[in-house]
């Protein structure tokens, strides 16, 4: 049986951008016609390398998966090389990707329980596609409640898409910013995204969480919700930091026995705890 070369990528086109932020943009980029990567779409929390020749590479999530156009979203805030040449060069641009790789968020284990969002940032990308899913599978998963905070309103991403996830039946938003800027409106709430627990209305029980967010962000999630009952095994923390070839064999993002990339990049808070080099 031959097996697939796990470091071959496939030569992909940035079809479009969408700018989210100043510095955050959606890419929805297309597989070559007859690409195997069509008939098997990603898990929502996966994550997929792309490479740009020359540049480097780099792991992103998927914020998006379009059947009909054969194209997936990634949304990327520009922090480095790879990042700064895709958004330089933008439309047309060819990259190559290999994945999608990782454990992806809980779907399975959440059917037919409530599911709490929290997410900070671009923490929020990685998550999106679990508010599709459920969207379109309404009756498959009980009520959907999003908490959602970023530095200012300038900040958030999706905003367009808020409307619409606050029409999903039994569902809601919740949005909170650190600050607002001089002479900005905004009624929603002020706040690190924790001070939101007040106003949540989902239960522990029968309930599981997804929050993907700075380390220091999902610590005190963590923390939060442990002490209001939540179970440490219903607790799921998206850690995507240090990724580096993807298929854990450099060791970049291994943690004690844990590889990031290969164990994850979603993990149980239970399988988290007394781990080392961890805020969580």
């Amino acid at each position: 049986m031959r097996l697939e070369n796990p470091y071959l990528a496939e030569e992909c086109v940035i079809k479009r951008t969408k700018r989210q932020t100043p510095d955050t943009y959606t890419y929805f980029i297309s597989y070559p016609r007859g690409s195997k990567k069509l008939r098997t779409p990603f898990k929502p929390g996966q994550f997929i390398m792309i490479s740009v020749l020359g540049v480097g590479e780099a792991p992103f999530s998927f914020s998006a998966w379009d059947d009909e156009e054969a194209i997936f979203e990634t949304t990327i805030r520009t922090v480095g090389n790879v990042t700064s040449t895709l958004m330089r060069r933008g439309e047309g641009q060819r990259v190559w990707v290999r994945g999608p790789y990782g454990r992806g968020w809980p779907m399975e284990e959440a059917r037919g329980r409530d599911i709490l969002i929290v997410a900070g940032g671009i923490g929020i990308a990685p998550l999106k596609p679990v508010i599709e899913l459920v969207a379109k599978n309404r009756r498959s998963y009980g009520s959907l409640e999003i908490l959602y905070g970023a530095k200012t309103p300038d900040d958030l991403l999706f905003a367009d898409e808020f409307n619409s996830w606050r029409e999903i039946p039994d569902a809601d938003l919740l949005l909170t910013v650190d600050s607002v800027p001089n002479g900005m409106e905004w009624d929603q709430n002020v706040g690190v995204v924790t001070t939101l627990f007040d106003k949540m209305r989902t239960e522990p029980n029968d309930s599981i969480v997804m929050t993907c967010g700075p380390e220091i962000m999902m610590k005190f999630v963590a923390k939060g919700l442990l002490a209001m009952g939540f179970q440490p095994k219903d607790l799921y923390l998206s850690l995507e930091r240090r990724m580096k070839c993807g298929i854990a064999q450099c060791g970049h993002c291994q943690i004690g026995p844990k590889f990031v990339c290969r164990d994850g990049p979603v993990f149980p808070y239970s399988e988290l705890r007394g781990l080392p080099d961890l805020l969580v």
